[in-house]
């Protein structure tokens, strides 16, 4: 999958995954999804932000969680 909106670079933010080389990066937009925002909330905050930035940086967010193992606790 291709992400022309996600920007890497090891001078900024530590090299963490952010948006067309803004220093939003990827995991604060998560996070205020995960917050229960929405689009037009986190836009209104963030308003160098276009929802098509909040739509790709989830689903770069959910490829990542694929493509690595995470510590979980197992139930049962």
């Amino acid at each position: 999958m291709r992400f022309n909106r996600i920007t890497t670079d090891p001078e900024m933010m530590g090299g963490q995954p952010c948006i067309r080389g803004l220093r939003i990066p990827v995991a604060t937009i998560v996070a205020m999804v995960a917050d229960g925002l929405n689009s037009e909330e986190i836009v209104g905050q963030l308003p160098d932000l276009e929802p098509v930035d909040i739509e790709e940086a989830l689903r770069y967010a959910a490829e990542a969680v694929q493509e690595r193992e995470l510590p979980l606790r197992t139930v049962g």
